[in-house]
């Protein structure tokens, strides 16, 4: 595993008074790509970790203005040489396997909990001062209401188990070991470049090619928070002294999903028939997924990307974009 170099033709930033070196698992995912892009236009020095197989199409042009350790979760003692190299400040763990789907109650979750442990351990060991990670509101399980960081924490998947024992075994081990630490709960996020199986994409695709929308009443109040807002959160947690312990991530606003839904549809198909009502609602449903984000918001962070803006974007990267990018 080795650490890569500048390109000396890649284009240049501006490095701001305070910038910082930091290192940034989950790099090529949705989130991660967004965060990387955030951190490298404010002149911070980025290191990220990625599998030689991975499909970094996401990172785009930013891709030639990061050092790239090569390599995984599953080779620490390759990370530790690398990050020692390195010598980042803040840690930031934005890696996860089993995220869709059925993975999320695959016992490979528990693997995640020794990667992200492993980690800051690391982080402790180079001599990094920051341990920031990505965790979930599923820690929490379902709640009728928005959901605050002290809740109970009652997940109901092995995925939401798993970020839950990840969080607070790292938040635990930073303590200990002198390390400022956060760990941000991360509700629903959109925008392009997310993946083609969650609710927005795939509303997109089947919209785009006319077929006929089966759907529950959509009754649920659901908070959508575009991956840009997601990031400068992400960025804030790194950079601000006070930012230490849990935080919720996601929109200040939770409307009913018909209406968001309905401003989708209008963006993409006006004259599009939505069978609200058509599909009955699972016996696990959700019905709402809302943030109280106060303790965030308090950090100084403030979403800036409206939903009508956001959804028009995010409708118009897909028209723009291959499908073949839009499933990985």
């Amino acid at each position: 595993m080795a650490i890569g170099t500048w390109d000396i033709d890649a284009p240049r930033v501006v490095i701001y008074p305070g910038a910082m070196r930091i290192f940034v698992t989950g790099a090529s995912g949705f989130l991660g790509s967004y965060l990387v892009a955030d951190l490298v236009a404010r002149g911070h020095e980025v290191a990220v970790l990625l599998r030689p197989t991975s499909s970094d199409w996401r990172l785009g042009e930013v891709r030639d203005r990061l050092h790239v350790v090569a390599g995984g979760l599953d080779d620490l003692d390759g990370l530790r040489r690398a990050l020692g190299a390195f010598g980042p400040e803040a840690v930031v763990h934005m890696a996860w396997r089993g995220v869709a789907g059925a993975e999320r109650n695959s016992p490979v979750q528990a693997v995640n909990v020794a990667d992200t442990v492993g980690l800051a351990e690391i982080a402790v060991e180079v001599g990094a001062r920051i341990f920031v990670g990505a965790g979930s509101q599923a820690e929490y399980g379902p709640y009728d209401r928005a959901i605050r960081e002290d809740d109970a924490a009652r997940p109901t998947t092995l995925y939401g188990m798993a970020k839950l024992a990840a969080g607070s075994m790292a938040l635990r081990l930073c303590e200990e070991r002198g390390l400022r630490a956060a760990w941000l709960r991360i509700f629903s996020t959109y925008g392009p470049k997310d993946a083609d199986h969650w609710l927005i994409p795939s509303m997109i695709r089947n919209l785009r090619s006319g077929q006929h929308m089966a759907l529950t009443a959509c009754e649920q109040r659901w908070g959508f928070l575009h991956a840009r807002d997601a990031a400068s959160a992400f960025r804030l947690a790194i950079t601000h002294d006070a930012a230490s312990g849990i935080f919720n991530l996601g929109s200040p606003d939770a409307p009913p999903l018909r209406e968001t839904v309905t401003r989708l549809r209008d963006l993409v198909d006006p004259g599009a028939t939505l069978g609200f009502g058509e599909l009955a609602y699972r016996p696990d449903q959700v019905m709402v997924l809302a943030a109280d984000v106060s303790r965030t918001l308090a950090l100084g962070w403030k979403p800036e990307v409206s939903l009508d803006e956001g959804l028009r974007e995010t409708v118009n990267w897909h028209d723009a974009t291959t499908p073949s990018r839009k499933l990985s």
